[in-house]
């Protein structure tokens, strides 16, 4: 059986070919495409690897440029911009045939004491009560056409099981707001940074689709062109990517063919970890 998530930690580590350059491979999950949050976790890595180990990074803000090709290997350049007394900045260029397909920048600090507060975390049922994306997509797996189906049960290294699960190919209109409850599909190493990369990873999952749901459509609707323009996150706190992390999403605008969504991660204990931005193309194409 294929070991998606092993794959993937391997996918993260990257091959080292110069001091600031890196190559990566790409996983397939059924596009044909390169997954946006692989190109994030990917460029976070890279950049990560030329950053003292005691320095975290805080921050990541990213544009999407290009599509790329999963069948191609990608490139990532980093730019060591500054290395402060307690702050780190690197901005990396994700590169594939020649082109830009990717830009990060990323800043990473020192562990500090300071002031403390967060919003509560919100109520939802507990995942270990929900059905697994998954099982939601063997559910209807007989509608979908093979091209699809192939997306929706292919093996994936991030377990999801969302609160209020829709079904695509009969999409309502519904409030562009919901929770999923995260977490990897299997054990990972203790390294913090580990955690990082795959939280960015899984991050671009149900995020843009989000602020489709005021508007009845989905992501199989025909005619639909979607895809993340950019990506922004922070990191609070330390977490394990390895235990459930509850996914509260909502999407206050959408106009000119673009949706606005933001994100927040809260461990089991109630602890905000993350919070995350992005902005996606939307465009109905006429039949």
């Amino acid at each position: 059986m294929r070991d998606v998530l092993t794959e993937l930690l391997t996918l993260l580590r990257l091959e080292r070919i110069e001091r600031n350059l890196f190559r990566g491979h790409s996983q397939d999950l059924g596009w044909g495409r390169v997954f946006g949050g692989q190109v994030v976790g990917q460029a976070l890595s890279a950049a990560a690897q030329t950053v003292p180990t005691d320095r975290p990074v805080h921050s990541l803000h990213g544009y999407f440029l290009r599509p790329g090709n999963a069948t191609l290997p990608v490139v990532y350049e980093v730019d060591p911009i500054r290395d402060g007394g307690t702050f780190t900045t690197r901005r990396v260029v994700a590169i594939q045939g020649g082109e830009a397909i990717f830009t990060l920048e990323c800043s990473f600090q020192t562990v500090e004491d300071g002031f403390d507060h967060q919003d509560p975390m919100p109520a939802a049922p507990e995942p270990d009560t929900l059905l697994s994306e998954h099982q939601l997509a063997v559910l209807v797996g007989d509608r979908l056409p093979d091209v699809l189906k192939r997306v929706a049960l292919a093996d994936r290294p991030v377990e999801i099981r969302p609160v209020d699960p829709s079904d695509p190919l009969r999409p309502k209109k519904l409030p562009a707001s919901r929770q999923l409850w995260y977490k990897a599909s299997g054990p990972l190493p203790d390294d913090p940074a580990v955690h990082q990369y795959l939280l960015a990873y899984a991050s671009d999952f149900n995020f843009l689709t989000t602020a489709m749901m005021p508007h009845g459509v989905s992501w199989v609707t025909p005619g639909l062109q979607i895809a993340s323009l950019d990506h922004a996150m922070w990191f609070h706190r330390p977490f394990r990517f390895d235990d459930w992390l509850l996914y509260e999403v909502h999407s206050p605008s959408a106009s000119g063919s673009r949706g606005l969504v933001f994100g927040r991660f809260f461990d089991r204990q109630g602890r905000l970890v993350a919070s995350l931005a992005q902005e996606g193309l939307m465009r109905m194409h006429k039949p």
